[in-house]
């Protein structure tokens, strides 16, 4: 179980990383930028939840190894646009570039959605159920708004589509389903429900009522 829960960490810290650095490509930050943006994007919303648990030191600062692997992608993709800057306005980059950062941005929420009701869980004797699912979102969420505040956009998940639903969708699956298909399936099912909706909701246009 410890190498499948360490196996999402590392897949969810290079996607959110990956779409931290490639913002702060765009944004035309250097290359110290760029990592502190993905690294902050892949770790943040998982010190938010180490905060909020008591988890003292957070886990980023405890465990290295999720900065390094942020800090290794995020140097990696500078690397790549730094010496062929012509992909950024190149037809490989309207077409598929556009389709990997959504990727990148919608496999790191339900994995870290998964992941933080996951450890509060473990940490939290009593059952709560609520509790769980808020930390699972807040972990899922929070990379990406502390990446969107610094790089001076609005939070994605207050304008573009279903973006937090998904997480608290796929959050409310696990809960529901970890005591009777078990802890990994349960995980597995409530990542695949927060991707399924984020796919959905981008390909289709879904998005919540708002005041036009």
């Amino acid at each position: 179980m410890d190498t499948f829960i360490f196996i999402l960490e590392i897949i969810g810290t290079i996607a959110f990383a990956s779409s931290g650095a490639m913002i702060a490509v765009e944004k035309k930050m250097d290359i110290f930028g760029v990592n502190i943006l993905g690294a902050t994007t892949a770790v943040g919303g998982g010190i938010m939840r180490d905060v909020i648990l008591g988890v003292t030191p957070p886990t980023a600062f405890a465990k290295p190894v999720y900065i390094l692997f942020a800090i290794l992608t995020s140097t990696l993709l500078f690397a790549i646009v730094y010496t062929t800057p012509d992909i950024l306005h190149s037809k490989i980059k309207n077409k598929i570039y556009d389709k990997i950062m959504l990727w990148c941005d919608t496999v790191g929420l339900g994995i870290f959605t998964v992941l933080g009701i996951q450890t509060a869980s473990r940490l939290v004797t009593e059952d709560n159920p609520f509790f769980f699912i808020f930390i699972g979102v807040l972990t899922g969420v929070g990379g990406g708004v502390l990446r969107d505040i610094m790089a001076g956009e609005t939070p994605y998940i207050l304008v573009r589509e279903i973006y937090a639903s998904a997480s608290i969708a796929g959050g409310i699956v696990y809960v529901v389903c970890r005591s009777s298909v078990g802890e990994a399936s349960g995980m597995l099912l409530g990542l695949g429900v927060t991707v399924v909706i984020r796919a959905l909701a981008t390909h289709f246009h879904w998005n919540l009522l708002r005041i036009r």
